[in-house]
């Protein structure tokens, strides 16, 4: 493939190094329903672990080279992620990622916080020995984790395997996909390490609970710790959107003022 992706910076990117690449020549593509799933999946993840910023433009034709396909794939796997809310489609200006945004962060918690409580009150009843001993190993094996994908990763399976034993797959999936939703605002936790450590702590009074078998004790302690989570998410981004005036305005008086050009006068446009 051609290093010159025109604004799509993917070439050797950890972001597809776990993913199967596409057929080349050899092999006959896909369907092209399930060759888009496979781009979008990339896209998705480059955009979560940050090799996609936000507001990065999603040139088709810098894709379709990028992954040997033609343009149709690309133009349904852009217009899955705009659905899902990673991408933007603007007429005349094409696909972007999409922002991050403090409302959608604390909006993902909110509903998290009902839809987990729920779960989890579910859930409890139907814990077993065996299941809370793969909870507790979950929870310890994020207690020193430093990778922000690995730390996402397993706080996530921390949290739906508390909840599986509720047997509830309609609603299991629809947390899948709000967990999904919120990893690139998770992984701002690691800009505040005092947080981090509080929600570990966070975790294992909520698996306390869940031991007890207290459900309004477990229901109330992960409903704050979402909460809560949502609103510092939130504050960080107020504040980080604040700030971002105040210095472009500070960048552009430290920066050499750029000379008018003068109007020549008639001697010097003859000369």
């Amino acid at each position: 493939m051609s290093n010159a992706t025109n604004g799509f910076p993917l070439e050797g990117s950890a972001a597809l190094a776990s993913r199967p690449a596409l057929p080349g020549v050899a092999a006959p593509l896909s369907p092209p329903t399930s060759t888009s799933h496979v781009i979008a999946d990339a896209l998705r993840t480059a955009i979560v672990e940050g090799t996609l910023a936000p507001g990065a433009p999603l040139r088709q034709d810098a894709i379709a080279r990028h992954f040997s396909v033609s343009a149709i794939p690309v133009r349904e796997a852009l217009r899955q992620l705009a659905s899902e809310g990673w991408a933007r489609i603007e007429l005349n200006k094409g696909a972007s990622v999409a922002p991050l945004s403090r409302d959608e962060a604390r909006e993902i918690y909110e509903i998290r916080s009902a839809l987990e409580s729920l779960a989890l009150g579910l859930a409890i009843p139907n814990h077993t020995a065996a299941s809370l001993r793969e909870v507790s190993a979950l929870a310890k094996t994020g207690l020193h984790e430093t990778d922000p994908s690995l730390y996402v990763e397993r706080n996530e399976a921390f949290h739906m395997s508390l909840y599986a034993p509720a047997g509830r797959p309609q609603l299991m999936e629809m947390l899948a996909t709000l967990h999904r939703r919120g990893e690139r605002y998770l992984r701002l936790k690691f800009g505040f390490p005092a947080y981090k450590g509080e929600s570990d702590a966070e975790h294992a009074e909520i698996l306390a609970a869940v031991k007890r078998r207290d459900i309004p004790a477990a229901q109330a302690l992960v409903s704050s710790h979402l909460l809560g989570t949502g609103e510092l998410i939130y504050r960080f981004l107020t504040e980080r959107d604040a700030a971002q005036p105040a210095a472009q305005k500070r960048r552009a008086a430290a920066s050499p003022a750029t000379p008018r050009s003068r109007s020549r006068t008639p001697d010097e446009a003859s000369s």
